[in-house]
């Protein structure tokens, strides 16, 4: 009497399929979780912080390099708040302790967000986007004690914030959440024309 075994081939253990239901179509990857976080988040990620170190290696404090006069300026300065100098003025150990717990606080939620999506979707994109900028500024944050900013956006002595790249990839991020809200979604079902 042979015992018939339960084992599984490791590849369709993997893909989630049963045994003899091979298919010949391509299966698109169920969790796009790898997917974007190596092509966006770790980006995002490296481009900041080089950005960072090449104005903070080659700017002096407070230096300012026009690339547009009167509207574009590359401008080293030090953010010991959270964006646009928020808490700025609160005790150091009260503003690091509490952006680092929320740095971190929403590193999770985003991860975890990415990891339940089904597939690639603007949505996913645009956690992959905050992600990678929160990240980025909590390097900052954590190494230095405050943030590198460098981007200055202004129309003669009318000022936009001075911003990173992390804070422009959180922006974007949050910017294809609010258009996916008001547009539509690409993760709501799509309705069957033939029924």
């Amino acid at each position: 009497m042979s015992e018939q075994s339960s084992a599984k081939p490791i590849a369709n253990v993997l893909s989630g399929r049963e045994a003899g239901s091979e298919s010949t179509t391509a299966v698109p990857p169920r969790r796009p979780f790898l997917f974007v976080l190596g092509a966006i988040t770790i980006p995002v990620i490296l481009l900041d912080q080089a950005t960072k170190l090449f104005v903070q290696a080659h700017m002096a404090l407070y230096e300012s390099i026009a690339i547009i006069p009167n509207y574009l300026d590359i401008t080293y300065t030090l953010n010991p708040g959270a964006a646009f100098s928020m808490l700025a003025d609160a005790p150091p150990w009260l503003r690091k302790m509490f952006l680092l717990s929320m740095a971190c606080a929403a590193i999770i939620v985003l991860a975890v967000m990415i990891v339940r999506a089904d597939r690639v979707s603007i949505s996913s994109v645009a956690f992959a986007l905050i992600m990678g900028g929160a990240i980025g500024n909590l390097i900052d944050r954590a190494i230095r004690g405050r943030v590198i900013d460098f981007m200055r956006a202004h129309y003669y002595d009318l000022n936009y914030p001075i911003f990173n790249v992390a804070d422009s990839a959180i922006s974007i991020g949050v910017a294809l959440i609010i258009l996916t809200a008001f547009f539509g979604s690409d993760d709501e079902p799509k309705p069957n024309p033939s029924s």
